[in-house]
């Protein structure tokens, strides 16, 4: 920059070398800065960011703040203030499906808490401010309806399923189309048949992130999704022991072999942590999913410990509690958290798009 006072001309061109956290373009394509305020060396502006990006909206506004007053050192102060940018997403497929992105949760076996970890991660991007759907996708053995305390029957509404609300989300589960004590005895067609229905047929509405918990193994419901609609990609939830990891590096195969990214690996029951003394209990090893991450190329999202919290709650069916407990909200919040941000990232490092025409 010259020397000199500082011009609006030169915030303006760092602003548009900014990018957008969800788009990866510059905030001036769509038009995302308002009320740039220079007062000698002051500065104010408006940010407007997605609901989208909200777990990494401080992150944004520190980024940008930080840009600034880099490029232009006689900035005594910058003040940001942010508002919501409204920006409906695309259909996804041939579906008609309306969300921006669409994660599977997903484990190389039953027994590792993956419908807890699909659950809480669907909370926490939820509280942080995004619009997010629930889908259970485990036709043999829903357990979302009772990790959520839901109940009822989802209704038909000029031909679409009216999903079930929990808190606000709209959650969808075969568990909540037959009684719990039915067992479902369906070949591959019928699984796919169901699927299908649940995404194209229910009424999500317009979603930030669609939340996929998927049946444990390696079957047809991976292929489906990827037959489906365009995933965003999975997380792979295990435990820190051998065994679990085995059937981890299956699952990551799985993905990866019918083109869906893997975009990271969770440990759960990460140790326990005594109540009464603090001392930390490794009970299934330590740190295996972290390992196996690395090995793999894959990002590791976090760990969440054994808490008697986490399994009271999911047994009475109230697991957005687990978010008042400041015990265990970080450890989910961390997931969320490291998830946006590496989703940020990717698009971030994709090849510049046409600057968009002003209109």
């Amino acid at each position: 920059m010259a020397d000199g006072p500082i011009q609006l001309t030169d915030v303006q061109a760092i602003l548009k070398d900014f990018r957008d956290p969800e788009s990866g373009r510059s905030i001036h394509d769509f038009e995302q800065v308002k009320n740039v305020q220079l007062d000698g060396d002051r500065l104010s502006l408006t940010l407007e960011l997605t609901s989208w990006a909200a777990p990494i909206w401080q992150d944004v506004c520190d980024a940008l703040s930080e840009k600034l007053q880099a490029a232009l050192p006689g900035l005594r102060s910058v003040r940001i203030d942010r508002r919501i940018h409204a920006r409906a997403p695309q259909k996804l497929g041939e579906i008609g499906l309306t969300a921006k992105t669409v994660i599977a949760v997903g484990s190389g076996k039953g027994g590792v808490g993956k419908s807890t970890i699909a659950a809480s991660l669907a909370f926490a991007l939820q509280r942080a401010g995004s619009r997010v759907g629930l889908m259970d996708s485990d036709v043999y053995g829903p357990s979302i309806p009772h990790l959520l305390g839901l109940s009822g029957r989802p209704m038909i509404e000029n031909n679409r399923l009216t999903p079930i609300f929990k808190n606000g989300m709209p959650v969808m589960s075969m568990g909540l189309l037959v009684p719990k004590e039915e067992a479902v005895i369906w070949r591959g067609p019928m699984l796919h048949g169901a699927v299908t229905q649940f995404l194209r047929d229910t009424d999500w509405g317009d979603l930030d992130y669609l939340i996929i918990d998927m049946p444990p193994g390696t079957g047809d419901i991976a292929l489906t999704l990827s037959q489906l609609l365009p995933l965003t990609g999975a997380v792979v939830v295990c435990t820190p022991q051998d065994v679990a990891l085995l059937d981890a590096i299956k699952a990551i195969h799985m993905f990866r072999k019918v083109n869906i990214p893997v975009l990271g690996i969770v440990e759960n029951m990460s140790g326990f942590v005594c109540p009464d003394c603090g001392k930390k209990y490794d009970i299934f090893g330590s740190g295996g999913a972290r390992k196996q991450a690395e090995e793999s190329d894959l990002p590791f999202l976090g760990e969440v410990p054994i808490q008697l919290a986490i399994r009271e709650h999911g047994d009475a069916g109230t697991m957005e509690a687990n978010f008042t407990d400041a015990n265990v909200a970080p450890s989910f919040e961390k997931i969320a958290y490291r998830l946006v941000k590496n989703l940020a990232a990717s698009a971030a490092a994709a090849p510049p798009q046409p600057s968009l025409p002003v209109l």
